[in-house]
């Protein structure tokens, strides 16, 4: 199989368990990684064979911007549906960072990483 990665898609986001975190919001990073045979894309030099990473970005951006939920576990879940969506993609990895995660220590970030993959 062959990859796309859609490395470091930041958008604003309103995600977490507390009441503070869903009224100010804050910026999530989104790493996507798409498993698919591009041997006709590349033969036919066509975007329409291949999946369409500025689309796909539109699509998990509206996501993260969308209605909150309380864990990024959730959030990574459904980005990665979103990805699957696509009937070229065969299997997506998606990594969400939550850099101003409400932890009470310094650290530099805070991610969780699903991988999906089609029945």
């Amino acid at each position: 199989m062959d990859r796309i990665s859609l490395l470091g898609l930041r958008v604003s986001g309103r995600h977490g368990v507390f009441a503070h975190e869903r009224a100010e919001g804050q910026d999530f990073i989104v790493d996507a990684v798409l498993w698919l045979d591009t041997t006709a894309a590349a033969a036919a030099d066509d975007l329409s064979l291949t999946a369409d990473y500025g689309a796909l970005a539109d699509r998990l951006a509206a996501i993260v911007a969308g209605e909150p939920v309380a864990l990024i576990e959730t959030l990574a879940s459904k980005l990665a549906a979103a990805c699957l969506d696509d009937p070229l993609v065969a299997e997506a990895e998606v990594t969400v960072h939550k850099p101003q995660a409400p932890v009470g220590h310094e650290f530099a970030d805070v991610t969780v990483t699903i991988r999906r993959s089609r029945p």
